[in-house]
Order: structure tokens, then C-alpha cells, then sequence
């Protein structure tokens, strides 16, 4: 008789297991369809860029957006020469000819994370991209005879929750640029660019390059970070979104 309990036991806290771990996974998906039902379009500035009104004639600007993406299909430079046109800029064909200069560098486009994106956004101009790394910890049991239990109890509900992530998933696609703005100045003033430069030399060598130049231009630059949030969001819908948050956010700034 010990003998058929024993098994009879062991299905028992299986089937409870189970079905503890099928509600809170139930609740969980739930929780995140209703909360995530709606899409959030976030943009954000790492720093603000503040330009000092200028007359008409002044009103001209030549852009340069590039994409070192894999997405080649972002077209993002039509969007922000429209938009800047409606704001009555004049589009140059050549720096000489303008007084404002916008280049973009589209850095990463894709799925992401939200605190990798924040992340990202206050790290600013020029810095390196890292994912935020999420790391989940599981505590071992000590007592031998719960080993067998532990085990399917985990191949179950990791079932369970395979399936309820498969079927409600908090998506987040994300754009990364990298912003510089630059505004040509009188005769009258003379700005010094300086720049410093690290090559690296084999493995542990480092040469540095410093360089100082006069230039007719005043530089400002920031990073900019569109977010797209939504359950189950794919990237067709979140796309064209993305865009229009972005290049609305880079206008802005003129």
C-alpha cells in the first residue's frame, strides 16, 4: 500500500504544480494583453539643442542621413526633408550653400528591450551600443527526493509558460540615431574644432591623434531613441510609427 501512494502522491503535487503554474501564467498574459493593448510611440532626446532664430535667407539646410543598418528600406531622410519643408526651410544641394548642416547615422533598428533603449539614450552621442543583459537565478532544492518532482514540475510549467509567451508577447521595436547638427557662423568669428583620435596598435598599444582646426561651423549633437510598445506587435505596424515620431523629433529641433 506505501508503495501506490507514494506515486499517487507524487501525481497529486504535479497536477497542483500545474496548475498553479497555468493561473499565474494565465494571469500574467492577461495582465500584459490589457496593459499592452494600445500601441505607445515614444521619441526621446539625450540632450536638447537649442539654435538662435535666424532671418529667411538664413532658413537653408543641407541633409545627410545614413543608415548602417541591415534595414536599408527606412527611408528616413524623405521623411525629415518634408517635414522641414513645411516648416519653410530651403533644402541646399551643398553644404557651401547652406547655413544649417543636419547629418543623421541611423545606428540600430530592430527589436529591443526598454531598459537596453533608455540605456542606450543615456549613454548619448557616439557611444557604443550594449544589450542590457537579463539573467534569471533558480534555487536548488537540497533534499534528494524532491529532485524528480522539481524536474517535471519544470518541464511542465516551462510547457505552460512556452505556450502563454508564444500567444501573448510584450514586443518592443526600437530606432537608435545618432544626431549632429551644425550651424554656420560669421566672418567675424572663428571657432576651433579640436579632435582626438585612439588607434589601436596590436594588442595592448594605443596610439592617440589630436588635431585642432579653424572651422566655419558650431557643432551640437545628441542621440535620439524612438520606442515602439505593443502585445504582439509586428514590425510592419510598428514601423512607419517609429518614423514619424523620429523625423517629427529631428525637425523639431529646427
Amino acid at each position: 500500500m506505501p508503495m501506490i501512494k507514494q506515486p499517487i502522491r507524487f501525481f497529486t503535487t504535479i497536477f497542483c504544480l500545474l496548475l498553479l503554474n497555468m493561473l499565474l501564467n494565465g494571469c500574467a498574459a492577461t495582465h500584459t494583453a490589457i496593459n499592452k493593448r494600445n500601441l505607445d510611440v515614444q521619441t526621446k532626446m539625450s540632450a536638447s539643442i537649442f539654435l538662435d532664430p535666424v532671418t529667411s535667407d538664413k532658413r537653408t539646410i543641407f541633409v545627410q542621413v545614413r543608415n548602417t543598418t541591415d534595414k536599408q528600406d527606412l527611408d528616413l531622410e524623405r521623411c525629415v526633408v518634408a517635414n522641414l519643408e513645411a516648416k519653410g526651410y530651403t533644402i541646399a544641394h551643398a553644404p557651401e550653400a547652406a547655413h544649417y548642416l543636419l547629418q543623421a547615422n541611423v545606428l540600430q533598428v530592430g527589436r529591443n528591450d526598454l531598459r537596453a533603449a533608455e540605456y542606450a539614450l543615456n549613454q548619448g552621442f557616439g557611444a557604443a551600443l550594449t544589450g542590457a543583459a537579463i539573467g534569471a537565478s533558480v534555487a536548488s532544492l537540497g533534499n534528494k527526493d524532491n529532485t524528480g518532482r522539481v524536474v517535471a514540475g519544470g518541464v511542465l510549467g516551462a510547457a505552460v509558460a512556452t505556450v502563454s509567451d508564444a500567444m501573448v508577447q510584450d514586443v518592443v521595436y526600437c530606432v537608435i540615431t545618432d544626431l549632429q547638427v551644425s550651424e554656420r557662423v560669421g566672418n567675424a568669428v572663428k571657432v576651433r574644432e579640436k579632435t582626438k583620435s585612439k588607434l589601436i596598435q596590436g594588442t595592448t598599444g594605443v596610439k592617440e591623434i589630436t588635431s585642432i582646426e579653424e572651422v566655419a561651423w558650431k557643432r551640437y549633437q545628441t542621440r535620439v531613441v524612438s520606442t515602439a510598445n505593443k502585445v504582439n506587435l509586428k514590425f510592419d505596424q510598428a514601423m512607419p510609427e517609429l518614423v514619424r515620431g523620429l523625423t517629427r523629433s529631428i525637425a523639431g529641433v529646427f
